[in-house]
């Protein structure tokens, strides 16, 4: 089976990763495509994944649709040449629009509900689209639902092992209390108008009065005061400072998720909400503020977490709420061999039409 993955976020390495290295196990070809954002590159090399990069960064609407549309050409070009059986994507128009013109089978991972964009330009042309089970739209006949989340494709407890050394290698203190503060960019197509904290440098300034050591991810550049606190560390290492560090307090969902998954208490100030997100909080592994005054309450939480006196109990909440939940890359291969299996079994590229819909 020849299948196609497409990347457009660092995220969606860490998603596929592993089932990338389970296909190519099992005798599958595997094809890995990628747009350039922030660190895709870095951690495709660094889990050595071969890969093209078919187009560049963006930085605002018109350039995002430019970037698209040379994105979009290039992967047609190369599935044409491949004729994979399979492409996949999380989100993914480019995919499911290339996999009809090919006749290869798509297969959808996604759990942004407010992504209207990518939703209207993706799903009509999807053949099976998966989601968590906390995801709030029905979509239909397509739609196959998990118990699961995203990020237990590489953070389920079989999959991930923190490495003690990031500390050391970070000059990290092991006894004094560590935030990993997180700053988005607001150029996605579905975070367009959107808001998360007020000042970035006062999150910083009383986290430090709280009595932590601050190191800061952002997507988008610095005051020239907060520049000292990036962190610096090889890009793969993230998860591990996560899973070390005492709170994160950031406007992005996914790192607040990995957070909370790996029992890292999550303080997530965004005006923007998601089913997991949701799901995530009612479990008590994270904290969501999206209101007028997010800044301060998010704060104040933060806060609180650092202060805190038990906190062994993040790691015990963290136990129960995975509980039952699924290792999602086994719901990857699973569904990339069983859509390989049903384009086998059609005689005509042209009928690769999923028979529901």
């Amino acid at each position: 089976m020849k299948v196609v993955v497409t990347i457009q976020h660092p995220g969606h390495v860490h998603f596929f990763k592993h089932a990338i290295a389970e296909l190519e196990g099992r005798g599958h070809e595997v094809f890995v495509f990628a747009r350039e954002n922030e660190v895709t590159a870095d951690l495709l090399e660094r889990y050595d994944i071969d890969y093209e990069m078919l187009a560049g960064t963006y930085d605002s609407l018109p350039t995002l649709v430019a970037v698209q549309a040379t994105y979009e050409a290039r992967l047609l070009a190369r599935v044409l040449r491949i004729r994979p059986d399979v492409i996949t994507a999380i989100g993914g128009p480019a995919a499911t629009h290339a996999a009809k013109v090919v006749g290869a089978r798509s297969v959808v991972f996604y759990d942004t509900e407010h992504a209207t964009i990518i939703k209207k330009l993706a799903y009509p042309f999807a053949d099976a689209i998966y989601t968590p089970e906390c995801y709030r739209d029905e979509i239909g006949p397509k739609q196959v639902r998990y118990p699961g989340y995203h990020e237990l494709a590489y953070l389920h407890p079989d999959r991930f092992e923190p490495d003690p050394g990031v500390l050391a290698e970070n000059g990290i203190d092991p006894d004094r209390k560590l935030a990993i503060v997180r700053f988005s960019g607001w150029d996605s197509s579905h975070d367009m108008g959107q808001g998360g904290f007020d000042d970035p440098s006062e999150v910083v300034s009383r986290l430090e009065d709280a009595g932590a050591r601050v190191l800061i991810t952002s997507e988008v550049d610095l005051p020239p005061d907060l520049e000292p606190y990036r962190l610096t560390t090889d890009p793969a290492g993230m998860h591990d400072l996560l899973y070390y560090a005492d709170v994160f307090v950031g406007e992005g969902a996914t790192t607040a998720a990995e957070a909370a998954l790996l029992g890292t208490p999550a303080v997530y100030v965004n005006t923007l909400t998601m089913g997991y997100i949701d799901d995530i909080e009612e479990r008590g592994l994270l904290f969501g503020y999206d209101g007028p005054d997010r800044h301060e309450q998010g704060l104040k939480r933060a806060i609180e977490i650092v202060e805190d006196d038990d906190p062994e109990r993040w790691s015990r909440s963290r136990d129960r709420a995975i509980e039952g939940m699924i290792d999602v890359t086994d719901v990857i291969v699973a569904a990339l061999e069983g859509a390989g299996m049903e384009r086998g079994r059609r005689a005509e590229p042209a009928d690769a039409v999923d028979a529901r819909t």
